[in-house]
């Protein structure tokens, strides 16, 4: 029998060495075309060649077979069918991907369904079937798909690989296919359109590996930011395009939002825009306005967007008849009515409607109506241009609390957020109650911002759930903060503190203070609930060590260093009101150097506090002291958040009392209140005052040491002590060297090489206002919030300290006797050679020598002390500063400029304290 010619179909997309050299080359994948070739070529044995219409790619589009007149003769059976070129499929599972099996009788158009079904599968990148029909053997040619090695990223500098990598599909060790390429750049391409950069492109490439493996790599060029150049509105004639955009949330590219973020496209924000437009125009009664379209045209250039809107204002309504009817037994309809903000005639409002609703809820809610529903209608009247609405409190059982549950505290213990529940299981609902809840847990400080009482239905319509889903945040705190000081130069405060102390919400801390002037230290425990009763108590052990050396520790005039215990017990007297008491049983130690400021100049033989060179004050202040200090403070409290409130009032009276026991004597008193409001928009405003006085008693006026001070730490601007009475001794310095000292060789005032000294007052007060700013989303992510300020204080009055002014050109000389008055001299020691060797003190003006002995004492600089700033008049400074919750640490920096101040106040420019949290 002579042999039959052999039949074969094959795929023509790419020859196997053509596809080698691409991905060897680099070549580019987006856009490669798609070919489809059939061909019908007669062998040149005299095998006849099937057509076989395959598409180029594996993720093409199926292509059906075209009849030809060898589809049309008569076929033969299939007997054996074979695998060729498989390298990690099973030639099993191959066959299985077509329908022809052995027994099937072989055809042109069968043998065009099996490669259209080897091209689904997408698994390979040549692949045909030939067909022997002499032996009926039917063999499939495959050349199977690369393997993906790595995915790489290039260009990515603006969005992470860690955003980009999870939003495709491609992963190493899968399959490669370039519609899975093709997808993962479309998706690239979207994420960046996301983040509002459209004008990004992505070009995927390849590079061949040995195994048949592949490098993917999608080289992204990110282009610019897109923002919106122009926001245009068309058919308002009632309010401007800038009142316009004044309501919208995007805002128009410019040198004053460089800080917004506002600033790029983004089409949910332009729909969030359409409604602000719609609600600003119902607050001033225009309720026919519409958006009637709303367009984003990308610029020529592909950079930026123009946003075009068209409206129709149409007519403004007025209120006409408002009522409300109550269909709850505890509440009548003419009291709500009367109770009603708007009347007829007032212009429409839509958000006083809805202000409306959300109070009738709120009432209801606090007589334990929880589901009331509060529902207007409203009735249009376009004849005479009137909105008729009626608001119905729907019928509702009263409810009651079944059940308190705490969800999500894994280390605070319940009893801890129980104990802050003004509202217990089996009470009837309150929505006050509820507020007043939420409002104390979130003071704690111990869970997430914005923390929520939710309520869920109970076991029947009238019991109630509250749940208290709460997030623990980190409740440690390690501090460290810094400034700097024109006199101080750098000051460290260091602290850690936890507030939530073995999850039992006590607080353990222990701080420590350093600087050229001061250094402390303090341990402290408080129990805010001592046997889970309203009663705190606390106790505290501290140490502080102040001089008031600014330029150099050693130039100090004095040293003061306090040691004591205190002890604090707080408990509520109502909701709002806490009365806190205090004792502290204080060891004072003031201290001079007795080598700079003690002498003998009566010559009694006792060396003193000479005031002449510390003053009076300082020599008034030396001692040791023992004092015993009773305190209480009133304290009145609305905020929400004891940890950053936004609304809100707190208010104390302070009185303390010096003297039960004890070598001190006073009475001090101390206000201070602080107000938050929600200004909307993000803005927070805030505004405090306080003041205090200190009367004295006994045979000693108020020490120095006692009295009040202002600076840095309270009013920015102002350095540390910087404002209030203080003696500033001014030195003559003759900087000419024409050996004459007059009134041009006298320092000025502000010269750091005078000698300072701030006294304090007896009396002071201070107030400061301040508005928190609100940025964009992206600053807001990065914990930015700016804020701008003004502080306005004095501390005055003070008794008026003699002054001294030495005689020119000489100065004071301070001379030093003996016990019995006499003068004391200095006199040389010298050896045989005549060599000083020593020196050694004498009565006598002469040497034996016949020399002049010098006189023993203190040659003080020409001088002229003045006292200034006693004043009540008020200093006041501005500025601003940022809160930058960044990744090392809470971060603030204050920069101020004073506007006002009085002859001798010292001030500062800028402050900056960093720490962080565990």
């Amino acid at each position: 029998m002579g042999s039959k010619p052999m039949v074969s179909a094959r795929s023509r997309s790419i020859s196997a060495t053509h596809y080698a050299a691409a991905l060897l080359g680099c070549s580019t994948l987006a856009g490669m075309p798609l070919a489809v070739a059939a061909q019908d070529d007669a062998a040149p044995s005299g095998s006849q060649q099937t057509p076989a219409p395959v598409p180029d790619a594996p993720d093409a589009a199926p292509v059906q077979a075209s009849p030809t007149p060898a589809a049309q003769q008569e076929g033969e059976i299939i007997r054996t069918i074979s695998v060729s070129g498989a390298q990690r499929l099973e030639p099993e599972t191959i066959v299985s991907y077509i329908q022809l099996r052995p027994g099937d009788e072989y055809t042109p158009a069968a043998a065009d369904l099996a490669l259209i079904a080897l091209a689904n599968t997408e698994l390979f990148a040549d692949y045909g079937i030939t067909f022997n029909e002499t032996t009926g053997v039917m063999v499939i040619e495959v050349e199977e798909n690369p393997i993906i090695n790595r995915i790489i990223l290039e260009g990515n500098r603006r969005v992470d690989s860690d955003k980009i990598l999870p939003e495709i599909n491609l992963a190493a060790r899968q399959i490669f296919t370039r519609s899975r390429v093709r997808a993962d750049v479309a998706r690239i391409i979207e994420l960046y359109k996301r983040q509002g950069r459209f004008a990004a492109t992505v070009e995927p490439q390849m590079v061949m590996l040995d195994q048949n493996r592949v490098d993917v790599i999608f080289e992204i060029s990110e282009g610019p930011k897109s923002k919106v150049r122009q926001i245009n509105i068309i058919g308002n004639e009632v309010f401007s395009d800038g009142d316009l955009r004044d309501e919208m949330v995007t805002q128009e590219d410019s040198i004053f939002a460089i800080f917004s973020s506002n600033t790029s496209y983004d089409p949910d924000r332009m729909a969030y825009d359409q409604q602000l437009l719609r609600q600003y125009y119902l607050t001033e009664g225009y309720a026919d306005f519409r958006v009637v379209s709303a367009v984003a045209e990308l610029t020529p250039d592909r950079r930026d967007f123009i946003i075009t809107y068209v409206v129709e204002e149409g007519e403004r309504y007025k209120f006409g008849d408002v009522e409300a009817v109550s269909q709850l037994r505890d509440f009548s309809s003419e009291a709500l009515s009367a109770g009603l903000v708007m009347s007829a005639g007032d212009w429409y409002d839509a958000e006083l409607i809805d202000n409306t609703v959300e109070g009738l809820t709120e009432t209801a809610g606090a007589f334990g109506y929880a589901f009331a529903e509060v529902r207007p209608r409203i009735s249009r009247n376009p004849e005479d241009r009137t909105m008729d609405v009626t608001f119905t409190v729907a019928d509702a059982p009263r409810v009651y609390v079944e059940a308190i549950e705490i969800n999500g505290n894994t280390l605070t213990q319940d009893k801890v957020i129980r104990r802050e529940f003004r509202i217990a299981e089996g009470d009837a609902f309150s929505s006050l109650q509820v507020r007043r809840s939420t409002a104390r847990i979130n003071s704690l400080g111990y869970f997430q911002e914005n923390f929520e009482v939710e309520q869920v239905e109970g076991s029947s319509p009238d019991r109630i759930i509250l749940q208290a889903n709460v997030q623990e945040e980190p409740t440690g705190q390690l501090s460290l903060s810094a400034g700097f000081s024109s006199l101080e130069s750098f000051i460290f405060n260091g602290s850690i503190t936890q507030n939530n102390f073995r999850g039992r919400g006590q607080t353990v801390s222990f701080g420590v203070n350093y600087s050229r002037y001061s250094r402390s230290g303090n341990i402290s425990f408080t129990e805010p609930k001592v046997f889970d009763r309203d009663i705190a108590m606390g106790v505290d052990l501290y140490r502080q060590d102040y001089n008031n050396g600014y330029f150099d520790r050693d130039s100090a005039t004095y040293e003061q260093a306090t040691t004591g215990i205190g002890l604090r017990v707080g408990v509520p007297l109502t909701e709002y009101i806490s009365l806190l008491g205090r004792y502290r049983l204080n060891y004072q130690e003031i201290t001079l150097d007795e080598t700079q400021f003690f002498s003998d100049f009566d010559g009694d033989g006792i060396r003193q506090c000479e005031p002449l060179i510390a003053g009076r004050y300082l020599c008034d202040a030396i001692g040791d002291r023992l004092q015993s200090i009773v305190s209480a403070t009133l304290t009145y409290n609305t905020l929400n958040s004891g940890v950053r409130p936004t609304r809100g009032t707190r208010a104390s009276a302070t009185v303390e009392v010096a003297g039960v026991g004890g070598d001190t004597q006073y009475l001090r008193g101390r206000l201070n209140a602080s107000r938050y409001w929600n200004l909307g928009s993000g803005f927070i405003g805030s505004v405090s005052v306080e003041g205090g006085y200190i009367w004295g008693w006994g045979d000693d006026d108020v020490l120095l040491t006692e009295r009040f001070f202002l600076g840095e730490g309270q009013m920015r601007g102002f350095d540390i002590r910087g404002l209030g009475p203080r003696v500033v001794r001014r030195f003559y310095i003759d900087e000419n060297d024409d050996g004459v000292l007059d009134e041009a060789d006298l320092l000025d005032i502000g010269d750091d090489r005078n000698q300072d000294d701030a006294l304090g007052g007896n009396a002071y007060y201070m107030a400061r206002a301040e508005i928190e700013i609100p940025l964009g989303s992206g600053a807001r992510e990065l914990g930015l919030r700016p804020s701008v300020f003004i502080d306005v204080g004095s501390v005055f009055d003070v008794q008026r300290p003699t002054l001294t002014q030495s005689p020119l050109p000489d100065g004071l000389f301070l001379a030093q006797l003996d016990g019995n008055g006499n003068q004391v001299y200095t006199q040389l020691v010298r050896d045989t050679a005549g060599v000083v060797i020593g020196s050694t003190t004498t009565l006598s003006p002469i040497a034996p020598d016949g020399s002049n002995n010098t006189r023993a004492g203190t040659q003080l600089t020409p001088f002229v002390e003045e006292f200034v700033g006693d004043s009540i008049s008020p200093r006041v400074s501005v500025g601003f500063g940022v809160n930058w919750n960044s990744p090392f640490g809470p971060f603030r920096i204050d920069i101020a400029t004073t506007l006002l101040k009085e002859r001798g106040d010292e001030t500062k420019l800028f402050s900056f304290n960093v720490g962080t949290q565990f």
